[in-house]
Formats: C-alpha cells, structure tokens, sequence
C-alpha cells in the first residue's frame, strides 16, 4: 500500500483545528459554563468561523481514525492491532486522565478561586476511549473483509463507494444519526451518545472509504468545487437564517459536505511527503494531550492583564503553541519511557 500523506495531513490539520477551537472557546462568554477559564471581555465574532469549525472537526478525527485501521491491518495481524492500538491509545488515555487533566482542573480552580480537589477525567481526550471501542467493535469485520476481498458483500462496498452514490450513503448515515439520536446541541459530541454514534459511523465509514480503493478520492477530486459550494451554502444558511444553530438535520449534511470537500482538496494539494509532514505527524498526538494544560496556565496568566483582547487571543494561541512543541521536543520526545504516555514508541536502543 502507497503511504496516504494527504490522510495525514488531514489528521495534523484537524488537531490543530481542535486547538484553535479551545482556544476560542475562552473568548466566549459561555466559555466558563463548559469549563473554561472565560476572558472577561469576550470577541463574539470569533465564534463565526468557530461555528464553521464545529460541525465537522470531531467527525473527520473519526474518519482519519478509521482510515488509519485500514492502512494499520495491512501490515498486522489483528492480536498484533489490537495490542499496538491498546498501547497507543489506552496508554495515554489513562495517563491523561489521572495525570495531566486533573493539571488543568487545578488551574481552573485557582483562577476561578475554587478549593482544589483532584478530579481525575478524560475531559478532552474523550475521543480516544471511543476510538479504542470501535477498533474492539469492528475489528471482526475489518478483519473479515481484509481477507475476503471478493466477497460479494465486499465488491457491492467498494462498488458503491468508487461511485458519487457513496457521498449520497455517508451523508443518509449521517443523516440517520441526527433523526435518531436528536442531539441538543448537535455540535455537543464529547461524552454524549451523539460523539459516540456519529463517530462510530464516522469511522466505519472512513475505513470503508479507503477499502473501495482509488475512485472514492477521485471522486471527491472531481467534485470538490461542487462539495464546497453545498458546504458554504449550507452553512451561510445556517450564519444568516439560523444564527449558527441550525436544525439537526441541516448540520448533518452540512458535516459530510465539509468533510468531502476537505478529502478533495487534500488529495489534490496534499498527498506527497514532505519533512515538515513527518515532525508535525509525530508531533501532534502529544501535543494535543497537553495543550489544555497549556491553555488554562496562560489564560490564567494573560486574562487578568487587561490588555486589548485581540492581542491576548494572539498570545495566548502563540504561547500555548510554543509551549507545547517545547514540552514535545523536551521531555516528551527524547525520554524513552515518557514517550508511550503520550502515544509514541520507545527509543531504539
């Protein structure tokens, strides 16, 4: 199998985008309700491209993660997916949860001058429990249609994700999801049903699209002006009609369309190695595990300066950055055994 560099970017580009989400969210001025420590002096605007964001950040991390299980069984048997899945997610899941989450509960407590109280949860890595679940879940038939690729079942799979009919299966499964689950809101996926069902079709669907082969993203090449212009007008519909919280079933679409185009563009613009691709690759799975960390302990630093507010969003986006690649660089990167804790293999010896 040809190594996908556009599915890797897409990976390092949605965590990023999960970054800058955070970020926002604590210049909004519902961001202490969710847990956040919230700037006094909020920038409602920021919330417009924020709320583009939101529809479809989690459920393409699910796609890429799906994608990821195709390309993993290639090369292992599923004992040997399962203990190198278990090893990389439930590791630092586990460890995120006892360790560097209750750091930033800390920090929220004594910005907000709460007693402190050791709160051990998954909080922002919610997602990796529900990866670790689905790769459980679906490992029999992942591994059935590896080994029985001429199935009939398995020819009717990719036949009808080679063809345009498989944006049309994604966006009714997507669709179903939203009709039956009734999120409230829909773009509330960490530690709902909804985060949970909608990314297991996400997943499903991501290592179903990699298995029908290579005229699903020729598809999405060929159609990516006509995905992006459904996505912007649904949620320009969604901006101006709906005030960004729009009926379940609108966002859904609005969700698949966004992801689509975002497989186009990468697969026109994206799919070649690149240096920068393999350091942010390795990078940004520990990154994401302590940004939060970072986050809070700048907003707790910043806020209270009062300076004018779009300069402490720049300080605290670029400080939380540089903090982060700095703590990957050093521990996390050179100490042998604190790299599994945060999804990384032990240095050769």
């Amino acid at each position: 199998m040809e190594r996908r560099y556009d599915i890797d970017w897409l990976r390092v580009i949605a965590i990023a985008m999960l970054l800058i989400y955070h970020i926002a969210i604590g210049f909004q001025p519902w961001g202490s309700l969710i847990g956040f420590i919230a700037n006094d002096e909020p920038i409602p605007n920021l919330w417009i491209p924020m709320g583009m964001l939101n529809v479809w950040r989690i459920p393409l991390l699910f796609f890429v993660s799906g994608m990821g299980v195709f390309f993993a069984l290639q090369k292992r048997n599923w004992k040997q997916l399962l203990g190198e899945r278990a090893t990389r997610i439930l590791m630092p899941y586990g460890f995120g949860a006892l360790v560097i989450v209750p750091i930033h509960v800390a920090i929220l407590f004594k910005h907000y001058g709460l007693p402190f109280s050791y709160r051990p949860s998954p909080a922002h890595l919610w997602f990796l429990g529900n990866i670790f679940a689905y790769v459980l879940l679906f490992i029999p038939l992942f591994y059935w249609l590896k080994n029985r690729p001429e199935t009939s079942f398995a020819n009717t799979i990719r036949k009808l994700f080679s063809s345009p009919a498989g944006f049309l299966i994604i966006a009714l499964l997507f669709e179903a999801e939203a009709l039956l689950v009734q999120p409230s809101p829909f773009e509330m996926y960490a530690l709902t049903w909804h985060g949970f069902f909608l990314g297991m079709v996400a997943f499903i669907l991501g290592f179903l699209c990699v298995y029908s082969g290579c005229r699903f993203w020729q598809n999405t090449l060929k159609w990516r002006w006509v995905l992006f212009t459904v996505a912007l007008i649904l949620y320009a519909v969604r901006l101006l009609h709906y005030e960004l919280v729009g009926p379940n079933e609108l966002m859904a679409i609005e969700s698949v369309a966004w992801i689509l185009t975002a497989f186009g563009f990468a697969h026109k613009y994206l799919n070649r190695p690149s240096r920068l691709l393999s350091y942010l690759s390795a990078a940004a799975y520990p990154i994401y595990i302590i940004h939060m960390a970072a986050l809070y302990f700048f907003s707790y630093l910043i806020f209270p300066l009062a300076w004018p507010v779009w300069l402490e969003f720049v300080a605290v986006v670029v400080l939380t950055f540089v903090a982060c690649y700095a703590l990957y660089e050093w521990p996390i990167k050179r100490v042998s055994f604190i790299r599994p804790l945060f999804g990384l293999k032990k240095l050769d010896k």
